[in-house]
């Protein structure tokens, strides 16, 4: 198998991915390694995504009950422990897709140069995951800061109906690892699979994938160098962080306040003394690195554990608009 490590799906809490990889590997099932010629089979046979035998079964009621919904339940093999599950109760319209069908698409892709790196499921089943290492990247400052960001495909789907077929197209900074999976004006960062049937029809899928990658990286380097070349001092650093991040009215709870100034701890910290950002300290760059790392990595949450990781991985479209939010304010200083 074609796999360098493998992690037990649990029902219980997942472990914080390790800092120095993408923040998804800590929901893989299966991690590749980087030079292997992994195909979409084995990619699936290796993260145990092959084989769910996913289907609908009739949703049985309570003797004395009557079912007026038309409802349905979805149901996989599990095979981590050989049991069934029951992923979701849907209704009679709901179609089946098996992975297999959902990553098919993969093969094209592959033909166009990319590679599987990793791959799993979340959610008890629900959702499904696999990410692709795409031949693009950039450096900033080769001969100064050498800042690296790779290119990544984060492709998700569910079992639920809770989300469509669909790509993100993932820039992740090597020296921090952290998401910069931000939407940019003009430019398309995340959409839709098609389903394709034909080899040429996957060949024709890579290209169109493959050119969106493409150009999203395109227009985020321009917006990386430029961002890079914008000076900012502590001070407007400071000042920064108090528009995004407005401190609380007097006369709060004290909970709040002391969960602020702790925001406030971590953010000062990342921006005066991580080694993360040490290369690209004073810069418009280093002030959007410090603020995300700061959601990938130091962010607190009700559920934590799987939630928390799928958050810094992408899976969570409220920390995305809050990405986006950041992104926003920095470009607007960048002016």
């Amino acid at each position: 198998m074609a796999h360098a490590l493998e992690i037990s799906e649990t029902t219980g809490e997942v472990a914080f991915a390790l800092r120095g990889e993408p923040a998804w590997h800590g929901l893989a099932n299966a991690l590749f390694d980087a030079d292997a010629d992994v195909s979409t089979t084995e990619m699936l046979q290796g993260a145990k995504l092959n084989d769910w035998n996913v289907r609908l079964e009739p949703l049985t009621m309570p003797d004395g009950y009557r079912d007026t919904s038309n409802s349905q339940i979805v149901v996989r093999d599990n095979p981590f422990d050989n049991g069934v599950d029951v992923l979701s109760v849907v209704g009679d319209r709901y179609k089946v897709v098996q992975n297999e069908e959902l990553f098919a698409f993969g093969d094209g892709i592959l033909d166009g140069g990319a590679t599987w790196e990793s791959a799993g499921s979340i959610k008890n089943g629900k959702v499904v995951f696999g990410s692709l290492v795409v031949p693009r990247e950039f450096v900033l400052d080769p001969e100064g800061a050498n800042d690296k960001t790779t290119t990544y495909l984060l492709v998700h789907t569910s079992h639920d109906g809770s989300t469509a077929v669909q790509a993100n197209i993932t820039p992740v900074r090597v020296v921090c690892q952290n998401t910069l999976n931000m939407a940019i004006k003009g430019s398309k960062q995340s959409f839709k699979i098609r389903h394709t049937a034909t080899v040429g029809g996957r060949i024709d899928e890579a290209r169109r994938v493959l050119g969106l990658t493409f150009d999203h990286m395109d227009s985020f380097e321009a917006m990386a160098k430029n961002l890079y070349e914008t000076a900012m001092t502590d001070l407007q650093f400071e000042k920064l962080v108090a528009e995004i991040y407005p401190a609380p009215e007097n006369g709060s709870a004290k909970v709040a306040q002391t969960r602020y100034d702790d925001k406030i701890d971590i953010l000062q910290g990342l921006w005066n003394e991580s080694v993360t950002n040490a290369n690209i300290k004073n810069t418009a760059w280093g002030a959007l690195n410090t603020l995300t790392e700061r959601i990938d990595y130091f962010r607190t949450g009700r559920k934590g554990g799987e939630a928390l990781i799928g958050a810094a991985s992408g899976f969570d479209p409220v920390v995305n608009a809050e990405k986006a939010r950041i992104l926003g304010s920095v470009l607007e200083f960048a002016l």
